[in-house]
């Protein structure tokens, strides 16, 4: 982790605070405007059966900055987990806005792709899931084999969920016992390494593609298709220190996959293979639709992790919000608790961790244009 935050300078608070919203209909009017002030060309992949929170259009919105016949192509998505994507969506906004950066993206023959809100549901109604309780980042499966067993998933499972939300003291300490005695890592892994068994759990990865993912694909294959080389860059939050985005390698577990993408991002790029990452191994994840879309093109990825709360709190709000979800019959102080802690779990609402953000997201954006 850098000794300080990286800032950006020349862009005040006021302004990197424009950029960033506080719903998913602020956001996506953000978003569309920045990009059509910019000359993006936008498609809107509109969610066939949902609404939002506030009754909203919900979509899959993607701006294309470049020639049309760019060899190369670099993917920046937010909102892959719904609420996380306040981050990725601001960050978007202020790259829409940025001259320079699009004027660097066009010398390197490089067209960029912005993909607004992978999961809308997720992102208006304050959720990580999407409608159908399905966690995005586990769904890339083949789901014509067996998916795979997650046994301390279910040995914890029953201690996750308390009878009441907050938990009783007595539900808590058992929760606490097991963690003492398992350790945090085995915790942590258990929880969100991935499940395909129990629909109404945690980290659900479902048990067929969603919407999402077959859209998601779509994109790929509309705009990827006869390129060269795909950069992907997706924003996440709730992981690690707070505001240091954590480059997290997207790909194979393949030595020399993992280096030619350190050669794009630099060393500090972490592997879950390895276990260099502060994310457990995970199963089921989004950039696997590139291989299934794009067998053939030149690809590297990364998910750059933002750290919001310390670990067991941000476990702790997922938590509750899958309470809430078993638990429609909730009064509405519990549902405001709840919906805060999601909140603050993953999204930084501070002028530094915003300029961090953007800062971060903007030097990811040129070493892949560099490399």
């Amino acid at each position: 982790m850098p000794a300080s935050l990286p800032t950006v300078a020349t862009v005040p608070p006021s302004a990197l605070q424009r950029g960033f919203a506080r719903s998913y209909a602020e956001a996506r009017r953000k978003f569309l405007d920045a990009a059509a002030a910019c000359g993006a060309a936008l498609t809107e992949f509109p969610h066939p059966t949902e609404t939002g929170h506030e009754g909203e259009v919900l979509a899959m919105d993607v701006a294309w900055l470049g020639a049309a016949d760019a060899p190369r192509v670099l993917l920046v998505t937010s909102g892959t987990h719904g609420a996380e994507g306040f981050c990725g969506s601001g960050a978007q906004v202020a790259m829409l806005g940025d001259a320079a950066l699009q004027a660097a993206c066009r010398d390197a023959n490089t067209a960029l792709l912005l993909v607004h809100a992978v999961n809308p549901y997720g992102f208006s109604h304050l959720r990580r899931v999407n409608e159908d309780n399905v966690d995005l980042n586990r769904n890339f499966m083949d789901f014509d084999q067996p998916l795979p067993l997650n046994p301390a998933y279910a040995e914890v499972a029953p201690l996750l969920l308390p009878s009441q939300w907050p938990p009783s003291s007595d539900e808590h300490t058992a929760l606490m016992m097991t963690v003492a005695r398992k350790g945090m890592a085995w915790y942590q892994a258990a929880v969100s390494a991935g499940q395909y068994q129990d629909a109404d759990g945690m980290f659900f990865g479902g048990q067929q593609a969603t919407w999402s993912n077959y859209t998601l694909r779509r994109i790929l294959a509309r705009f990827g298709a006869g390129r060269q080389s795909l950069r992907w860059i997706d924003v996440h939050t709730g992981l690690g220190p707070w505001g240091y985005g954590e480059p997290i390698y997207m790909g194979p577990d393949d030595a020399t996959q993992l280096r030619r993408t350190r050669g794009v991002w630099g060393e500090s790029v972490t592997s879950i293979h390895d276990g260099s990452s502060t994310s457990a191994n995970l199963t089921g994840l989004a950039w696997l639709a590139v291989p299934q879309t794009l067998p053939t093109i030149d690809y590297a990825g990364i998910a750059l992790e933002f750290g919001t709360l310390p670990l067991a709190e941000v476990l702790d709000a997922l938590r509750g919000d899958h309470w809430l979800h078993v638990h429609p019959e909730a009064d509405e102080n519990q549902r405001a608790l709840i919906r805060q802690a999601m909140w603050q779990a993953f999204y930084g609402d501070a002028d530094d961790w915003r300029a961090g953000v953007v800062a971060q997201v903007n030097e990811a954006v040129h070493r892949a244009l560099a490399a």
